[in-house]
Order: structure tokens, then C-alpha cells, then sequence
């Protein structure tokens, strides 16, 4: 039992309780990210810590931690964030006394005391040594002295050899062209600017600075600097200012490099008030910038601007074809890049979006069987020499993240989508391929929280339909209809061209007993997919989870209770 302000938390009933007694409603990740600031009283938790406690082995956005934490404020009237501190750039501060019983778990402890002890490190248990006074009282003057003498040559010659050594490492090392002679490519980021003088817009360009730092923190190649005097000098600094109009918020950011004074990037992104509460304003005009600016990054790092400036208008027109999600635009995606990489066959950039376009026509079940084990070979083979060529190139994993799910390599899936994330932390497109591996394996609500996060982010905003037609399956897999139809209905609102996307609305509506509803979209899905049956609709099952095939197997029935045939 935790105490602290009249409130108890109590972690056998899982229950918070206000002075007057009364129970306050919250939910299990809430409460465990409360017991763990609570029991860490006086102590600065970082977010990974928290996330890693709370959420062990799986994949979730800081998104869902500040849920909880804007939960447990309204919950303990925090209004003013007093008692839950933010200390910027280091985590969470829970700023109250707190006594109760001391507990031990999952890597963050819980403590009694009305400040948290500092934790001390563990050292290794002091051996006693054996006495040998009375045998080196033995030993002769001349043992004595050619043993010292042997010692210190023994010493000399690790010395001198160690010195040696370095001298060779640093001279290596700091020879002109090697990147790590220098470490990492360091970038700055200064707080996001605000020229209306208004307390709200300078709160919001705070939250957002906050947001954009932390996600680029994330990326395992870059090391990011905070912007303080004494600081050492970055390569990039990345500035923004932040606008508010009566119809949206509007950043805009830049970066430059310390060396030449050349602006190497620049983006704007809006969010409309309107559509979104305010954290996800914040989330998405952080990840609207942060995601281009990963990219940039990324490019800088590993990509060929030469070759990439060439081909750029063939590979944006083809993806624009594949966006369209029809068999037609399909085959012209397909036919433009054939043809500029039978020009250019090395192009790292038109065999990954090749690549790629061949998985979404595997996906969306638009070749034959000798076409997809075609298609499958020949987009593995490609992938695969990409990623030898640029091991952090973020198309080439986004790409091999597609592949694997398409493929039924679900865990291997998680692995390359992992890495696409470490490299662009707002990759929405690798987040909704977690998404569909955690649903293969069965982890409904982990895939269901992960497209809510790749909503959150909603970059890049043209897959922005799958991300929700995720949503809409993960609820169905777990039988709710009625939070299925209006993540469905978004997602064919933006993209209507997908047969599937209407098949399970017609599954969500016969689940909730509109029958004509379900009828009229199953007959749209069939007409976007003709020859649809009960056989051939469902995903293949290899390497699925049986909790899957069941559920799957559920929603089979309700399409064909709307009217798909049976074969």
C-alpha cells in the first residue's frame, strides 16, 4: 500500500482510492505506471524506463505512456503538474511523499521511505587471500629480488605494449574519410520558436520541441545534442517555428549544417484544431516534421543524391500509381519501374520501390500463383542485395518489413520493422507492419495500440487508410463490430478501392445485425475483387496463431453470411 496526498494505492487490489475513500476508475497500464512513480518518489524516471516496465517485450509509442500520465493527473487533480513533474530531457519526477511497503520488480524499485534511497551498486563479495607470510619468510633474498625484477618487466612491457597499441588505434582511426574517427553525425535541436508572444503557442512549441527531441533521440545512428552553452559543436541544427491560425497550427523547421551555413532540409506540416484533441496535435506536428526530417537524415547518411535526384520523378510517379491500390495502377507502377531499372539494373532506389510494389501486389492478391512465387523471389533477392549495399537504409528495411509479413515471416517481420523504427521512430508504415505480425501471432490489443500509434503519428499521411482498416480488423478479431465500422468507414473514405477494406465492414455490420448494410458492402468488395469466395479471401495460414485462425475464421462466417460465396 502506497500513501501519499490522502490517496492510497493499493497494488493487490489494483485500486486508487481518494481522502474520502472513494475508488477512482483506472486502467491497468495507469495504474502501473503510477505505482511505479509513486514508488519511486523523489526520483527522475526516464520514459524508457517506464515503457519497459509497463509494457515488457512489446512495442508501444510514447503516446500511450503520456495517456497515462495526463490520466493519473486528472485522477490525482494535477492540473497544475506538480506532483507529476516533467524534468526536461531526463523523464518524470513524481514530486510528493509517499510511504508504504517496499517492493522490488521489473527493474524500477518501489520504496517505503518519504524520498527514494539512492540505489547502491552491487560489488563484488571480498575474497579473503591466502597468508603466505610465513612462505615468503622463506624464500631466499635472491628469489625475492628476481621475482620484483621480473614483475616490474612483466609491467613495463604491458605498458609500453598497451601504448603502442593505442597510438596504432588512434592514428587508424583518424585517418581523412572515416566516418567513426569522429563518432556519430550529431545534431542540435533548438526549441521551436514562437513569435505571437501568446502563452498557449509557447506552451505548444515547448510540448512540441519535447516530442521532436525525444523521437529523434531514438535513432540509433545520429547522437543528438541538447542546446546549452558548453556544449560540444553539432554537425546539423535543426530550428522551427510554430504558428496558430484560427483553421490550423502550422511548424515550420529547417536544418543546417554548422560547417557550410547551407540549409541541407526543410518542411512545414499544419494540423487542424478541430480534428484532433491537443496531445494529438502535438504528436502529429512533431511526427509530421520528424518523419521527413529522419528521412533527410537517413538520405544524408546512406543514400546516393545523384542517383536518387535521376530517378526521382519515375519512382514518385510509380508510387503514386501504387497508392491507388487498383490492379490497373498496379501494372502501370510496375511496368515504369521495370523499365528505368532495366536502364539503371544497380539502382539501389528502384529495387526497393520494385521491391515494394510487388509485396503490395502479392498483398492485395492481384497475381496468380506462379506470378506471386515470381514475384516473391525476385523481390527477396533484391531486397536482400539493397541491405547488403546500405545496412541503414530506411527504405530497404521499410521494404523488407512488407516483404516478411507478406511472406508469413511474422517474427522475422517484427525484427526488420524494429529497425526500420530505430532509424525514423514516426515510420508509420513500419508501425502498421508490427501492427499486422502482431496480429498473426495472435496479440490483438499490442496490434490495435499500434495502429492507434501509427494514427497518432499519421506520416506518412498517404497510408494513412491501412493504418485504420488495421484498426477496424484488430476489433473485429476481438468481436467488437461496433468499434470496427468507424475506423472501417475512415479508411474507405479516404481509399475506396479496396475490396478487403469492404468485406469486413460487411462482417461488422452482419456481427451487429444491419443486414442490408452488410449486404450492400459485400456486394462493393466483390465488385472490387471479383471472384471472391470464402477460399479465397482469408490470408494464408502459414506460421499463423491458432487464437488467429479462430478469430479469423469468425469473421469468415459473417461474410458469408452477408453474401460472400462459398466457393
Amino acid at each position: 500500500m502506497l500513501r501519499f496526498s490522502g490517496f492510497e494505492l493499493d497494488s493487490e487490489r489494483a485500486e486508487l482510492r481518494r481522502p474520502d475513500g472513494e475508488a477512482v476508475k483506472l486502467r491497468p497500464k495507469t495504474l502501473e505506471i503510477l505505482r511505479l512513480l509513486a514508488g519511486n518518489s523523489g526520483r527522475v524516471l526516464s520514459k524508457q524506463q517506464l515503457m519497459e516496465a509497463a509494457w515488457p517485450n512489446v512495442h508501444v509509442g510514447e503516446d500511450s505512456l503520456f495517456q497515462c500520465i495526463r490520466e493519473i493527473r486528472t485522477a490525482l487533480g494535477d492540473d497544475k503538474r506538480q506532483v507529476v513533474r516533467v524534468i526536461s530531457g531526463r523523464g518524470y519526477l513524481f514530486q510528493a511523499e509517499v510511504t508504504g511497503a517496499q517492493v522490488t520488480e521489473a527493474g524500477v524499485t518501489e520504496v517505503a521511505a518519504p524520498a527514494a534511497p539512492e540505489i547502491a551498486p552491487v560489488s563484488r563479495p571480498e575474497v579473503a587471500a591466502p597468508d603466505t607470510t610465513a612462505a615468503l619468510a622463506t624464500n631466499s633474498e635472491s628469489t625475492k629480488r628476481f621475482a620484483d625484477f621480473s614483475r616490474h618487466r612483466i609491467a613495463f612491457a604491458s605498458i609500453a605494449g598497451l601504448a603502442i597499441l593505442c597510438t596504432a588505434v588512434a592514428v587508424w582511426m583518424l585517418r581523412p574519410g572515416l566516418i567513426f574517427a569522429r563518432g556519430p553525425t550529431s545534431i542540435a535541436v533548438m526549441p521551436i520558436a514562437d513569435a505571437s508572444n501568446d502563452p498557449i503557442v509557447a506552451q505548444m512549441a515547448a510540448d512540441v520541441s519535447g516530442r521532436l527531441t525525444d523521437g529523434l533521440a531514438k535513432i540509433e545512428n545520429i547522437r543528438v545534442l541538447a542546446p546549452e552553452t558548453g556544449a560540444p559543436k553539432a554537425d546539423f541544427v535543426v530550428k522551427g517555428e510554430l504558428q496558430k491560425s484560427e483553421q490550423a497550427w502550422t511548424i515550420r523547421t529547417r536544418m543546417t549544417n554548422t560547417a557550410t551555413g547551407e540549409v541541407t532540409w526543410t518542411a512545414s506540416y499544419q494540423v487542424n484544431p478541430a480534428d484532433t484533441d491537443l496531445q494529438m496535435q502535438q504528436s502529429r506536428l512533431a511526427a509530421g516534421v520528424g518523419h521527413a526530417l529522419a528521412l533527410r537524415i537517413n538520405e544524408l547518411l546512406n543514400g546516393d543524391t545523384r542517383s536518387a535526384a535521376k530517378n526521382k520523378v519515375v519512382i514518385e510517379q510509380a508510387t503514386a500509381h501504387i497508392n491507388q491500390t487498383s490492379p490497373e495502377r498496379f501494372q502501370a507502377a510496375q511496368a515504369m519501374l521495370e523499365k528505368a531499372l532495366a536502364e539503371e539494373p544497380d539502382n539501389v532506389d528502384i529495387q526497393v520501390a520494385l521491391a515494394a510494389l510487388l509485396m503490395r501486389g502479392v498483398q492485395m492478391v492481384w497475381l496468380t500463383s506462379p506470378e506471386r512465387e515470381t514475384a516473391e523471389s525476385k523481390a527477396e533477392a533484391m531486397l536482400q542485395q539493397t541491405l547488403r549495399t546500405r545496412p541503414n537504409y530506411i527504405p530497404a528495411h521499410e521494404a523488407y518489413c512488407r516483404f516478411l509479413n507478406a511472406t508469413n515471416q511474422f517474427r522475422a517481420s517484427l525484427v526488420a520493422c524494429a529497425k526500420a523504427l530505430s532509424l525514423d521512430p514516426w515510420n508509420g508504415i513500419a508501425l502498421y507492419h508490427v501492427g499486422l505480425a502482431q496480429i498473426q501471432t495472435g496479440r490483438f490489443e499490442d496490434a490495435l495500440a499500434t495502429f492507434k500509434q501509427a494514427d497518432r503519428f499519421d506520416t506518412p499521411q498517404v497510408s494513412r487508410w491501412t493504418w485504420m482498416i488495421g484498426a477496424g480488423w484488430a476489433n473485429m478479431l476481438m468481436g467488437r463490430a461496433e468499434d470496427a465500422v468507424p475506423w472501417l468507414q475512415k479508411s474507405i473514405a479516404i481509399t475506396a478501392a479496396s475490396g478487403r477494406t469492404h468485406m469486413l465492414l460487411a462482417a461488422a455490420y452482419q456481427q451487429l445485425g444491419k443486414t442490408e448494410e452488410a449486404r450492400s458492402a459485400m456486394e462493393k468488395g466483390r465488385e472490387l475483387r471479383p471472384g471472391s469466395t470464402v477460399l479465397n479471401v482469408p490470408t494464408p495460414k502459414k506460421n499463423s496463431s491458432p487464437v488467429y485462425i479462430e478469430a479469423a475464421e469468425r469473421i469468415m462466417q459473417l461474410m458469408a453470411a452477408a453474401g460472400l460465396p462459398e466457393g
